[in-house]
């Protein structure tokens, strides 16, 4: 009998790593631990509890809309897009596709020149864009555009109490 004709009864079995069992073992994940266990998901930003370096970064306190609260309308483009004698309005504004919209104040500031006598109703109206305005002839009639309510409402709630 040689060598090469014995026969292997049994061959020791290759363990077979990280799939549980009796004889599994860790698979590179270490033993306990939120990290070792299936499913693991841990915040990148998270520390092990303290401080971040996000949190160490100074705050910038406040906040500062870029959007504008009216919809600016400059005396040279009314120059423009109007006859002498026109009223000026928000709708008349939206008719001729100079705002957007007319839940947004038009506010007219006094940039540009202007030489019709144009009557101004329902818009803010800049101190420059008034003096301009008057000077030639023109006539504004200020609405009171205030966040509170009128006096009527005011005094009969106080008298509900």
């Amino acid at each position: 009998m040689q060598i090469h004709q014995l026969k292997i009864k049994s061959q020791k079995r290759k363990r077979r790593v990280g799939r549980g069992g009796k004889k599994g073992t860790y698979s590179g994940r270490g033993m306990k631990g939120q990290k070792s266990r299936s499913g693991a998901n841990v915040n990148p930003i998270f520390e092990g509890g303290r401080s971040t370096l996000i949190e160490h970064l100074p705050k910038m306190r406040g906040f500062k809309s870029h959007r504008s609260k009216n919809q600016l309308m400059n005396l040279a483009k009314l120059e423009k897009h109007s006859e002498d004698g026109d009223i000026i309005s928000p709708q008349s504004l939206l008719s001729k596709k100079l705002i957007d919209n007319i839940k947004t104040p038009v506010k007219i500031l006094g940039d540009g020149e202007i030489k019709k006598k144009l009557t101004i109703e329902k818009c803010l109206v800049s101190k420059s864009a008034k003096v301009k305005i008057e000077k030639v002839g023109g006539k504004i009639s200020q609405i009171q555009m205030s966040k509170s309510p009128p006096d009527s409402l005011r005094d009969s709630k106080r008298a509900d109490k």
